[in-house]
């Protein structure tokens, strides 16, 4: 038994000890740097001021960073109900004895695997481009006024994010919905169809129902998804340090505590407590997920 003990501690100790450097430990400092005056991520400890409260009443009242929270909710709202439709009506289509169901899932699936960059730049470059692009190209060609549309300027801008972040988002939640659905048993839809239960009605009555567990997982997901969106904002906010359409919590964490689109100074206590209203934020969605949704236990 002692030696039982030992073995686990050794197998232990090292797991615990990269845990705490690793993760615990910056989790810890950023936080409390959050409470400080400080200028760089890796200043001293005894160069830090403390300020209490003052970075996160400064930063409620900073019209940037407010109305990069506004963007936050907006692809949070307008975008997961769009990713979360269009992801649920492929998987059911898929699910229902469609011929060719692998290839579809396939290339349904693939802007997923495609980096975040290399997917911003071919929808900048190749389809909103006012000269070039995709769509400036077809609306000339029935001589449409949208052809002189600019999707990378003004308020259209965030519109035209929101559409590429969630035509590469569709594909990695369907696959989780196409599994839940998969998992239901058969004999359900037999018996509903036997009393005579339209398709329609068995996705309303059985599938949906069925489904709440995948809802909450997907939601959980797409929650953390979003206020951890950083690439495609950068990619569409670059190089305008004005740019606000598209600014994002996480940019303009990044901006402010390195000092990058044209801040003249660094603040890292202000960065730092942006990250820490973000992991509030996360955590509280994901209570209200688990209040609204209730997952309980169903005999499939």
């Amino acid at each position: 038994m002692k030696k039982d003990k030992k073995m686990i501690v050794c197998f232990l100790t090292p797991a615990l000890f990269m845990f705490s450097v690793i993760f615990l430990y910056p989790v810890l400092r950023t936080i409390a740097m959050s409470f400080f005056q400080v200028e760089g991520v890796s200043d001293a400890f005894s160069t830090w001021k403390f300020t209490g409260l003052d970075n996160y009443i400064t930063l409620l009242q900073t019209p940037i960073f407010l109305d990069s929270m506004k963007n936050m909710l907006k692809i949070w709202v307008y975008g997961g109900i769009a990713v979360m439709l269009v992801s649920l009506l492929f998987a059911a289509i898929l699910t229902n004895g469609l011929a060719g169901k692998t290839f579809y899932k396939t290339v349904i699936y693939i802007p997923n695997i495609i980096n975040a960059v290399a997917m911003s730049t071919m929808w900048i470059t190749a389809i909103f481009n006012k000269r070039f692009g995709f769509l400036h190209n077809f609306f000339a060609l029935f001589n449409s006024d949208l052809a002189k549309t600019d999707y990378m300027s003004g308020s259209i801008k965030f519109w035209s994010l929101l559409v590429a972040f969630c035509f590469g988002s569709v594909g990695y939640y369907m696959l989780i919905f196409m599994g839940g659905i998969e998992r239901l048993s058969p004999d359900m839809y037999e018996a509903a169809t036997i009393d005579g239960a339209s398709k329609v009605k068995q996705f309303t009555r059985i599938t949906l129902p069925l489904l709440r567990g995948v809802f909450k997982t997907c939601l959980t997901f797409w929650s953390i998804g979003v206020v951890g969106f950083f690439v495609w904002s950068q990619m569409w906010s670059a190089p305008l340090a004005s740019e606000l359409s598209t600014t994002t919590p996480f940019v303009y964490m990044y901006n402010i505590t390195f000092g990058t689109q044209g801040n003249t100074f660094r603040n890292a206590a202000m960065g730092a407590a942006v990250g820490v209203l973000m992991a509030v934020t996360v955590l509280i969605v994901f209570f209200l997920i688990n209040f609204l949704i209730k997952d309980d236990d169903v005999e499939v």
